[in-house]
């Protein structure tokens, strides 16, 4: 099996058409300890299947804003970035509706593509610069 480096993907001409969808599933995003009344597994499964064919959807432990769990990170796609789209992070993402409203804005273009549903603005947060950096590098 071959081992291709993030570099790799990156250039790749299909994850450069595409979003990078985010989903912190760590120590407090997606525990029912934290967010309690809310199916959590479902709620990623939820978002694969809406974006599994079209987008890159990755789950990750921790994207440290346990304050505003449930997060998740929508990268704009390279066309997205050139046409000035920038990284958006979503907190409290902890409803069907919320959950939704991203998969359709993604399917749209996402960052830089598609103007977001207004509702996302309720979200929508700035996390630390060290916290953005730390997303950034993997």
């Amino acid at each position: 099996m071959s081992r291709r480096t993030r570099r790799d993907r990156a250039s790749s001409p299909a994850s450069a058409a595409r979003c990078t969808v985010t989903v912190c599933r760590g120590c407090c995003c997606g525990t029912a300890a934290k967010v309690p009344r809310l199916d959590h597994e479902a709620q990623l499964a939820d978002v694969r299947s809406a974006l599994g064919d079209i987008e890159a959807v990755r789950r990750t432990d921790c994207l440290d804003a346990c304050e505003r769990a449930n997060v998740i990170v929508i990268q704009p796609s390279a066309e997205g970035r050139k046409a000035g789209g920038r990284p958006v992070w979503l907190g409290q993402v902890n409803d069907p509706g919320a959950a939704a409203d991203i998969t359709t804005w993604v399917k749209e273009g996402g960052p830089g593509l598609a103007e977001p549903p207004s509702i996302l603005d309720l979200y929508a947060f700035q996390p630390s610069l060290r916290v953005r950096a730390e997303l950034h590098d993997e």
